[in-house]
């Protein structure tokens, strides 16, 4: 796969891109990456998230908005390297993560506001493909997320065929 850069994209289209505005860290062993955009909202639960990442990707990026809470870690080394398995390409959570070290080593692009060790609760909450909304924008299923080091910007139709 080759390089993208969001400044460049934000150059080039202008007002057909929108920024997200959150200061994302990158986590995964893919600092750029892009594809379509998959949602799940959840709340110290990641049963979606589990779900989701077992099932094929197709070079996708699923966008988790998790009320941006500190208190429970939706991603860790188990569901990236199921992402990254089922050809998941990156995933970006509006919440924190865990298992932090084993993450860097993932050939997967991961976001995420921050780390916290503590697991999220297992009660089955949450809802898939909505749109969500935060950072200044809402995401909706079926965009597509571009990421590297200096952000996340969000376009409704492709900007790049580059795989």
């Amino acid at each position: 796969m080759n390089t993208i850069s969001t400044p460049d994209l934000c150059d080039e289209h202008g007002d057909n891109v929108r920024v997200l505005e959150v200061n994302f860290r990158h986590y995964g062993g893919k600092q750029h990456f892009w594809g379509e955009i998959v949602t799940i909202k959840c709340f110290e639960d990641n049963s979606k998230v589990a779900e989701m990442v077992k099932t094929p990707g197709n070079n996708r990026v699923l966008v988790v908005d998790g009320g941006a809470s500190p208190r429970r870690s939706l991603l860790g080394d188990n569901l990236a390297r199921a992402a990254a398995d089922n050809g998941w390409r990156g995933i970006v959570i509006y919440g924190y993560l865990r298992d932090v070290e084993e993450l860097a080593n993932m050939p997967i692009g991961i976001m995420a506001l921050g780390s916290v060790p503590r697991k999220t609760e297992k009660l089955g909450d949450g809802r898939c493909n909505i749109a969500l909304e935060f950072g200044g924008t809402t995401l909706y299923p079926g965009e597509h997320l571009y990421a590297d080091l200096s952000g996340a910007i969000i376009s409704k139709q492709p900007l790049t065929d580059t795989l």
